[in-house]
């Protein structure tokens, strides 16, 4: 894939992310930045526990929402804590 695919795939991510994990989407630049960071920590957490994903722009997109998902996760129990 290429850049650009990889830009729109993460912003996709992100808003599914967002639509998903919290009901709403964050807006364009942070669901683009939740995607493709999502898809780096669910790519790395699928390869620590051994789990071949493959390639594909299919298991890339469960891969990122996922990844996403729990950068989601992580946010909100940082907001709990400063609230």
């Amino acid at each position: 894939m290429n850049w650009f695919l990889y830009i729109i795939l993460g912003g996709f991510a992100g808003w599914l992310t967002g639509r998903i994990f919290k009901g709403e989407g964050f807006g364009f630049l942070m669901n683009l930045i939740i995607g493709i960071a999502g898809g780096l920590l669910g790519g790395w957490l699928f390869k620590l526990i051994g789990f071949n994903v493959g390639g594909g722009i299919i298991p890339s997109l469960i891969t990122a929402v996922l990844g996403g998902g729990i950068l989601v996760w992580i946010f909100k129990l940082g907001k709990k804590k400063n609230d």
